[in-house]
């Protein structure tokens, strides 16, 4: 009785804290649709949003601001969820996409993607919607490249990151030869994925990674058991019954997928894999069934936040989302590495 008690208010906890974050998201969403060079109130971004309001209104919301608002939200959602799949594979609190140079991959397949399928007009030979297959194949190759070179009877936390930052360093510097033997317009384009913004979004962008992120996100959120068990080490999840490695292969490609979606049309934007699965740990403990949801929601937060701060804050200037994600994380980052090391 006590433990049915027990669960019973876990899951009412879990279920007060996602529905708080959700209405958070909203106030963000709506906060975002109406700050801008054109302001608006709030209740005139809800008739927008319900097919009402003034043409003037429907432009600034529906064509310019909703765009690159959706994407954060998917972008954040991605990147947040992908870092709690592999902190969970690797049982490493320190893994993150753009750390151990997932992120990185994804930008240089995009970059040289760009540079490849580029006429002599600059303009894409392909449809853009190949992009994010480009980038998945970029962050899949290097994530089995660091992972195959931070094995030594195990992956040891620092020596992954350790691979990671070094193998991110080289992808870096693949990325700036891209842009120099490409077109000058398609090396400044590149400068996004560098930084990590959300500004050019457009709709074509939202409709190709719209469905790419929901599918995958639905794939990971049902395969939080098997990322609970690989979190109990590989002897027990072999006694209970998982296949340790295909189970990690199939995670791990889940995982760049996520990546590969948001860095084709968001860029580099650091530490999103990093922060939100740790926040979300705090409120809702390690089970990744509410894990993943939660990180998710705060992942879209803080892109939405940080693209929303670099848009308004300076204007006329704007910022990329992604120095104000790295302003954060990368203290933070600081305080787990010495933290793990110190452990």
């Amino acid at each position: 009785m006590n433990m049915r008690k027990l669960v019973f208010k876990c899951k009412n906890k879990i279920t007060i804290i996602l529905s708080i974050l959700l209405l958070i998201i909203a106030g963000v969403f709506i906060m975002s649709a109406g700050l801008g060079d054109v302001k608006l109130t709030p209740l005139a971004v809800l008739k927008v949003l319900f097919g009402g309001g003034t043409e003037l209104d429907q432009l600034v919301v529906v064509d310019f601001r909703l765009p690159r608002i959706i994407l954060a939200l998917f972008v954040g959602m991605s990147l947040a969820v992908a870092g709690g799949i592999l902190q969970g594979m690797v049982r490493n609190p320190l893994a993150s996409p753009d750390i151990i140079g997932i992120t990185a991959g994804a930008s240089t397949a995009v970059v040289a993607f760009l540079w490849i399928f580029s006429d002599g007009n600059h303009a894409l030979m392909v449809s853009i919607q190949w992009l994010p297959v480009a980038a998945f194949i970029g962050s899949t190759l290097i994530a089995f490249l660091v992972y195959y070179l931070a094995w030594k009877d195990g992956v040891s936390p620092v020596r992954l990151v350790l691979i990671g930052i070094g193998i991110a360093s080289l992808m870096q510097a693949a990325t700036t030869m891209f842009m120099i033997v490409g077109p000058i317009y398609r090396a400044t384009q590149a400068n996004i994925w560098i930084t990590g913004s959300l500004n050019g979004a457009t709709w074509e962008n939202v409709w190709v990674l719209m469905p790419w992120t929901i599918v995958l996100l639905l794939i990971a959120f049902t395969s939080a058991r098997t990322i609970d068990i690989q979190e109990l080490g590989e002897e027990v999840a072999t006694a209970v019954g998982n296949n340790v490695e295909r189970s990690r292969f199939l995670l791990l490609l889940i995982s760049t997928a996520l990546v590969g979606g948001a860095v084709a049309f968001a860029g580099g934007i650091g530490f999103v894999g990093l922060m939100a699965p740790h926040m979300a740990r705090r409120l809702v403990g390690s089970s990744f069934a509410a894990l993943l949801p939660t990180s998710a929601c705060i992942g879209a937060i803080l892109v939405m936040a940080a693209d929303l701060i670099g848009r308004t804050l300076f204007s006329p200037l704007e910022v990329p989302a992604g120095v104000f994600t790295a302003a954060i994380g990368a203290p933070y980052f600081i305080f787990l590495l010495y933290k793990t090391k110190s452990s």
